[in-house]
């Protein structure tokens, strides 16, 4: 992609893209052309995980280096084809009763939040069809001098006492997320609360690795099981997210092979250019938690 502004048609939308040559992530030369050249790469497998979520967006006008802001509302320059879902938003801080939230349902989507230097994609673990959760997450945050090592390990204890199908990803950052689906018409808190459940006893059984309580004190050298973002009102970083980071890492699907043979952090941590060739290789390795509204599988 060419690092001067252009104008250029994508699957039948018109795109202005300006500022390519702008560097975003300075310590790896990574400027703005890349970025929105990763989304447009990684869309056929990014889009279905982000379709019929309401989208929060982290935006780094300025690069990685410099300060970010999360955005919920869609903004009101968007271009008339994105598709916006209006939803109630109880307790908002700026005293709205709903907010226009984007929902990313295409490849120009992608890319034109891209130009917008949203790096980071986030969604709830609820559908907007619906209002109830198909996806249950456990997000696993290491306490220094823990690592995502350490994660990995958390991760194959929760693969003995969580139900199939199960996936694991990188967060981008210092940690491991382990999904899987939802299909019983629980609602958010009820998820939320069988997952503090879970951590609780993972907490009892493994104290020396695990930790429930979300107190920081309590983290050094153990790993933070994070049941609360399954809270309907929290989201968590998409697969397939880029990072707001030093390098452009991104929130990676990775096998349960990778995690078991994890020994380094190097281990898993993958850039936009990794990303993209696992995807050649190995597909969509989230691909099994994608599902019709109504919760029942469907073709990914």
């Amino acid at each position: 992609m060419s690092a001067t502004p252009a104008s250029v048609e994508v699957d039948g939308r018109r795109l202005r893209l300006s500022n390519l040559d702008k560097v975003l992530y300075p310590a790896a030369g990574f400027t703005k052309a890349q970025v929105i050249d990763y989304y447009r790469r990684i869309s056929p497998v990014a889009v279905p995980h982000l379709t019929d979520r309401p989208l929060t967006v982290v935006r780094f006008p300025n690069g990685v280096a410099e300060s970010s802001f999360f955005t919920k509302n869609a903004p009101s320059h968007r271009p008339d084809w994105t598709m916006v879902a209006t939803l109630p938003s109880p307790g908002s801080t700026k005293d709205r009763s709903t907010i226009d939230y984007l929902v990313a349902t295409d490849r120009p989507t992608l890319m034109w939040l891209a130009n917008l230097a949203a790096l980071e994609l986030h969604t709830p673990m609820w559908r907007i069809s619906t209002g109830l959760p198909d996806l249950v997450v456990a997000d696993l945050d290491p306490g220094p001098p823990a690592t995502v090592v350490d994660c990995a390990r958390v991760a194959e204890l929760l693969r003995e006492v969580l139900p199939a199908p199960l996936c694991v990803k990188t967060s981008g950052s210092k940690g491991l997320q382990v999904y899987g689906r939802v299909t019983d018409g629980r609602t958010s808190m009820q998820v939320r609360a069988d997952m503090r459940t879970l951590a609780n006893q993972l907490q009892r059984d493994h104290p020396d690795l695990v930790v429930a309580n979300m107190r920081k004190d309590l983290r050094g050298g153990r790993v933070l099981l994070d049941w609360s973002q399954n809270n309907p009102a929290k989201t968590t970083v998409s697969v397939y997210s880029l990072r707001g980071r030093e390098r452009p890492t991104v929130s990676t699907p990775v096998s349960w092979d990778e995690v078991r043979a994890a020994r380094r952090p190097e281990d898993l941590t993958f850039t936009a250019d990794d990303v993209l060739r696992r995807v050649d290789e190995h597909g969509d390795l989230f691909a099994t938690l994608l599902g019709t509204p109504d919760g029942q599988d469907g073709s990914a």
